[in-house]
Protein backbone atom coordinates (compact mmCIF):
# COMPACT_ATOMS: atom_id res chain seq x y z
CA UNK A 1 0.00 0.00 0.00
CA UNK A 2 1.19 3.33 -0.96
CA UNK A 3 1.62 6.37 1.46
CA UNK A 4 -0.02 9.31 -0.06
CA UNK A 5 0.90 12.64 1.48
CA UNK A 6 -1.16 15.24 2.14
CA UNK A 7 1.02 18.73 3.26
CA UNK A 8 -2.19 21.21 2.93
CA UNK A 9 -3.83 20.51 6.21
CA UNK A 10 -0.54 20.31 7.97
CA UNK A 11 1.71 23.61 6.54
CA UNK A 12 -0.91 26.34 7.69
CA UNK A 13 1.52 28.47 8.93
CA UNK A 14 0.22 30.42 12.12
CA UNK A 15 0.04 27.60 14.73
CA UNK A 16 3.93 26.65 13.78
CA UNK A 17 4.81 30.60 14.11
CA UNK A 18 2.90 30.68 17.43
CA UNK A 19 4.77 27.53 19.42
CA UNK A 20 8.49 28.14 17.64
CA UNK A 21 7.54 31.38 19.25
CA UNK A 22 7.40 29.64 22.43
CA UNK A 23 9.95 27.78 22.14
CA UNK A 24 12.53 30.11 21.30
CA UNK A 25 11.22 32.23 23.78
CA UNK A 26 11.60 29.95 26.35
CA UNK A 27 15.17 28.81 25.51
CA UNK A 28 16.29 32.24 25.43
CA UNK A 29 14.89 33.19 28.71
CA UNK A 30 15.88 29.97 30.79
CA UNK A 31 19.67 30.27 29.19
CA UNK A 32 19.91 33.55 30.83
CA UNK A 33 18.25 32.98 33.92
CA UNK A 34 20.52 29.51 34.35
CA UNK A 35 23.47 31.85 33.41
CA UNK A 36 22.49 33.93 35.73
CA UNK A 37 22.28 30.97 38.42
CA UNK A 38 25.76 29.89 37.28
CA UNK A 39 27.58 32.77 37.50
CA UNK A 40 25.91 32.83 41.47
CA UNK A 41 26.31 29.57 42.03
CA UNK A 42 29.55 28.66 40.59
CA UNK A 43 31.02 31.71 42.62
CA UNK A 44 29.60 29.79 45.45
CA UNK A 45 31.50 26.66 44.37
CA UNK A 46 34.91 28.65 44.72
CA UNK A 47 34.04 29.83 48.57
CA UNK A 48 36.98 29.15 50.96
CA UNK A 49 33.98 27.79 53.44
CA UNK A 50 32.68 24.05 53.07
CA UNK A 51 29.27 24.60 54.20
CA UNK A 52 29.08 27.09 51.57
CA UNK A 53 30.60 24.50 48.88
CA UNK A 54 28.57 21.70 49.97
CA UNK A 55 24.97 23.55 49.64
CA UNK A 56 26.10 24.96 46.04
CA UNK A 57 27.54 21.56 45.20
CA UNK A 58 24.17 19.73 46.48
CA UNK A 59 22.07 21.84 44.11
CA UNK A 60 24.30 21.35 41.13
CA UNK A 61 24.70 17.71 41.63
CA UNK A 62 21.05 17.31 41.72
CA UNK A 63 20.37 19.08 39.10
CA UNK A 64 22.69 17.41 36.68
CA UNK A 65 22.08 13.83 38.12
CA UNK A 66 18.64 13.58 37.49
CA UNK A 67 16.31 13.36 34.32
CA UNK A 68 15.10 17.14 33.54
CA UNK A 69 11.50 15.60 32.38
CA UNK A 70 11.61 14.15 35.87
CA UNK A 71 11.68 17.66 37.20
CA UNK A 72 9.50 19.49 35.09
CA UNK A 73 6.80 17.41 35.84
CA UNK A 74 7.81 16.92 39.88
CA UNK A 75 7.70 21.10 39.49
CA UNK A 76 3.44 20.81 38.09
CA UNK A 77 2.71 17.94 39.79
CA UNK A 78 4.58 17.80 43.35
CA UNK A 79 5.64 20.73 44.05
CA UNK A 80 2.07 22.78 44.87
CA UNK A 81 1.52 19.53 46.85
CA UNK A 82 4.04 20.96 49.74
CA UNK A 83 3.09 24.47 49.11
CA UNK A 84 -0.93 24.34 48.80
CA UNK A 85 -0.15 26.83 45.58
CA UNK A 86 -1.30 25.52 42.16
CA UNK A 87 1.84 26.58 39.96
CA UNK A 88 0.77 27.60 36.19
CA UNK A 89 2.52 25.00 33.89
CA UNK A 90 4.68 27.79 31.86
CA UNK A 91 6.11 28.62 35.03
CA UNK A 92 6.93 25.35 36.61
CA UNK A 93 8.24 24.42 32.72
CA UNK A 94 10.51 27.42 33.18
CA UNK A 95 11.68 26.69 36.96
CA UNK A 96 12.98 23.75 35.79
CA UNK A 97 14.58 24.04 32.90
CA UNK A 98 15.91 27.58 34.53
CA UNK A 99 17.70 25.46 37.22
CA UNK A 100 18.53 22.22 34.98
CA UNK A 101 20.56 25.15 33.29
CA UNK A 102 21.87 27.25 35.91
CA UNK A 103 23.49 23.53 37.32
CA UNK A 104 25.14 23.10 34.29
CA UNK A 105 26.34 26.84 33.87
CA UNK A 106 27.67 26.33 37.32
CA UNK A 107 29.74 23.92 36.43
CA UNK A 108 31.14 25.70 33.65
CA UNK A 109 31.81 29.07 35.64
CA UNK A 110 34.17 26.54 38.17
CA UNK A 111 35.58 24.67 35.79
CA UNK A 112 36.66 27.95 34.10
CA UNK A 113 38.26 29.36 36.39
CA UNK A 114 39.99 26.62 38.31
CA UNK A 115 41.46 25.94 34.73
CA UNK A 116 43.54 29.15 35.07
CA UNK A 117 47.21 28.00 35.92
CA UNK A 118 48.00 28.72 39.74
CA UNK A 119 51.07 30.78 38.36
CA UNK A 120 48.68 33.36 37.37
CA UNK A 121 47.19 33.58 41.08
CA UNK A 122 50.32 33.45 42.86
CA UNK A 123 51.54 36.23 39.85
CA UNK A 124 48.43 38.31 41.20
CA UNK A 125 49.13 37.92 45.03
CA UNK A 126 52.50 38.91 44.41
CA UNK A 127 51.77 42.01 43.08
CA UNK A 128 48.93 42.61 46.28
CA UNK A 129 45.79 42.14 44.83
CA UNK A 130 42.57 41.29 46.68
CA UNK A 131 40.86 38.19 45.95
CA UNK A 132 38.48 40.66 44.03
CA UNK A 133 40.88 42.31 42.43
CA UNK A 134 42.56 39.26 41.24
CA UNK A 135 39.22 37.66 39.76
CA UNK A 136 37.92 40.92 37.90
CA UNK A 137 41.04 41.81 36.20
CA UNK A 138 43.78 38.68 36.11
CA UNK A 139 41.56 35.30 36.53
CA UNK A 140 37.86 35.85 35.10
CA UNK A 141 39.25 37.89 31.33
CA UNK A 142 41.26 34.73 30.93
CA UNK A 143 38.54 32.24 32.17
CA UNK A 144 35.45 33.71 30.10
CA UNK A 145 37.57 32.53 27.09
CA UNK A 146 37.63 29.18 28.22
CA UNK A 147 34.01 29.23 29.28
CA UNK A 148 32.41 30.51 25.97
CA UNK A 149 32.17 26.84 24.37
CA UNK A 150 31.33 25.16 26.77
CA UNK A 151 28.12 27.45 27.77
CA UNK A 152 27.03 27.94 23.98
CA UNK A 153 26.98 23.76 23.48
CA UNK A 154 24.92 23.73 26.81
CA UNK A 155 22.58 26.95 25.50
CA UNK A 156 22.49 24.24 22.03
CA UNK A 157 21.24 21.29 24.04
CA UNK A 158 18.83 23.74 26.08
CA UNK A 159 17.02 24.40 23.13
CA UNK A 160 16.43 20.96 22.07
CA UNK A 161 15.68 20.48 26.11
CA UNK A 162 12.77 22.93 25.24
CA UNK A 163 10.77 20.04 23.71
CA UNK A 164 9.81 18.72 27.09
CA UNK A 165 7.13 21.17 27.84
CA UNK A 166 4.65 19.39 25.73
CA UNK A 167 4.36 17.46 29.09
CA UNK A 168 2.51 20.19 30.98
CA UNK A 169 0.53 21.44 27.96
CA UNK A 170 2.79 24.75 27.12
CA UNK A 171 1.91 24.67 23.24
CA UNK A 172 5.65 24.57 22.15
CA UNK A 173 6.42 22.55 18.51
CA UNK A 174 6.25 19.21 20.31
CA UNK A 175 2.50 20.03 22.12
CA UNK A 176 1.33 22.17 18.62
CA UNK A 177 2.44 19.21 16.74
CA UNK A 178 0.32 16.72 18.97
CA UNK A 179 -2.48 18.82 18.70
CA UNK A 180 -2.29 19.05 14.48
CA UNK A 181 -1.64 15.31 14.25
CA UNK A 182 -5.22 14.88 16.63
CA UNK A 183 -6.98 17.18 14.27
CA UNK A 184 -5.50 16.05 11.07
CA UNK A 185 -4.39 12.60 11.47
CA UNK A 186 -1.55 13.15 9.50
CA UNK A 187 2.00 11.79 11.91
CA UNK A 188 3.92 11.80 9.22
CA UNK A 189 3.92 15.00 7.59
CA UNK A 190 3.37 17.13 11.46
CA UNK A 191 6.66 15.01 12.72
CA UNK A 192 8.03 15.20 9.52
CA UNK A 193 7.78 19.16 9.34
CA UNK A 194 8.56 19.42 13.34
CA UNK A 195 11.82 17.13 13.02
CA UNK A 196 12.78 19.93 10.07
CA UNK A 197 12.15 23.06 12.29
CA UNK A 198 14.04 22.08 14.95
CA UNK A 199 17.30 21.39 12.29
CA UNK A 200 16.68 24.45 10.71
CA UNK A 201 16.95 26.03 14.12
CA UNK A 202 19.72 24.13 15.36
CA UNK A 203 21.98 23.23 12.51
CA UNK A 204 23.53 26.72 12.58
CA UNK A 205 23.46 27.10 15.97
CA UNK A 206 25.91 23.70 15.73
CA UNK A 207 27.81 25.43 13.20
CA UNK A 208 28.36 28.60 15.37
CA UNK A 209 29.32 26.45 18.36
CA UNK A 210 32.03 25.34 16.76
CA UNK A 211 33.36 28.06 14.93
CA UNK A 212 33.34 29.71 18.71
CA UNK A 213 35.13 26.57 20.04
CA UNK A 214 37.63 26.78 17.12
CA UNK A 215 38.14 30.39 18.09
CA UNK A 216 38.45 30.76 21.64
CA UNK A 217 40.81 27.18 21.46
CA UNK A 218 43.69 29.34 19.79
Amino acid sequence: MRYEFDWSRVLVLQPWLDALGITISYAIGTILGGLMIGLVCGSLLLSPKMIVRAAANAYVQFFRCTPLLVQIIWFYYALPILTGFNIPAGIAAGLGLTLYMGAFCSEIFRGGVISIDKGQWNAAKALGMNYFSMMRYIILPQAARRMVPPFVNQSVLQLKNTSLLYVVAVPDLMYTSYEITARTYRPLEVYTTVGLIYFLILYPATLAAKRLEARFDT
